[in-house]
């Protein structure tokens, strides 16, 4: 069995071969999260990248540059004509080959290709195995910042890869395959860390966003194709996955793309913000 969408994904050896082309624009989307008095507080991998990046790679900001700094939520997206002009900034137009990674984790690589994919751009993919897994094929790092010159950025939207809290709650209603990616603690209030309430969306399933990973790789396509399949999100009409802030539950979506599940939306609030309003109940405990 293989993927369904391989070229979403490129490994360390591969990237190796084609580093440098004019077209090949390599990224660090790093962002460091820190658990402070209960909540997330999120610190720009920029210290990280200037320190050791893959040779040549630039720097995405996701927390200023791809997000919306007026939001109350953290890292949600920006109207898309900012995200656009931000794409475009970074120095990616659309006939570009761009690849992602993280010297943190890996789901900030898969946020920042969902941002990619949402604003139009059909070329992208992400580091199997993450920086790590370059590192240790004992390939060549710099250091200090490398800026790519800006270009024009156009694509053709899709905007049906996000969803909004109306969206949860139509798909709820409508029987939609929804699915929790956080942690299992989390998802059945028992953890230490919640976000603000306690619980999962009512009606959402859980699976972790971990358990689509071995060692920030992909699990291969069998046991990865078992894995969403233990909840029924292959053989799903839609899918819904959200997490606390829109960002771990791009690995389970990247998941479902990889094996041609293309109806999979993400709940860019996700939990921060349902948990803004008492009236959207949320339910403890292991079941739906």
């Amino acid at each position: 069995m293989n993927y369904t969408h391989p070229e979403y994904l490129i490994s360390s050896a591969e990237l190796h071969k084609i580093i440098g082309n004019d077209n090949v624009k390599v990224f660090d989307t790093s962002v460091l999260l820190h658990q402070v008095d209960g909540a997330h507080r999120a610190e720009s991998g920029i210290e990280a990248y200037l320190n050791e990046h893959i040779q040549s790679a630039g720097f995405i900001d996701l927390i200023t540059d791809w997000s919306d700094t007026n939001s109350a939520l953290n890292h949600t997206l920006p109207p898309l004509d900012l995200l656009i002009k931000a794409i475009g900034n970074s120095g990616i137009s659309q006939d570009d080959e761009v690849i992602l990674y993280s010297s943190g984790h890996l789901m900030w690589a898969t946020r920042a290709w969902w941002c990619l994919h949402y604003a139009g751009h059909t070329n992208i993919k992400v580091l199997n195995g993450n920086i790590r897994a370059w590192k240790n094929a004992g390939l060549p790092c710099g250091s200090g910042r490398h800026e790519y010159a800006p270009k024009e950025f156009t694509g053709m939207a899709k905007t049906e890869v996000f969803t909004n809290t109306q969206g949860v709650e139509a798909g709820l209603a409508q029987s939609t395959c929804t699915i929790n990616a956080l942690t299992k603690p989390m998802y059945e209030g028992t953890g230490d860390f919640f976000y603000k309430r306690r619980g999962h969306i009512p009606g959402s399933l859980s699976l972790p966003f971990s358990d689509v990973l071995d060692n920030e790789f992909f699990l291969e396509p069998k046991t990865l194709f078992a894995t969403l399949e233990s909840q029924g999100m292959l053989r799903a009409e839609n899918v819904i996955v959200y997490c606390g802030g829109g960002i771990a539950a791009t690995l389970d979506a990247f998941a479902c793309k990889l094996l041609g599940q293309d109806k999979v939306s993400v709940y860019d609030g996700s939990l921060s913000e349902w948990v803004l309003s008492e009236q959207r109940t949320l339910t403890i405990g292991a079941n739906p």
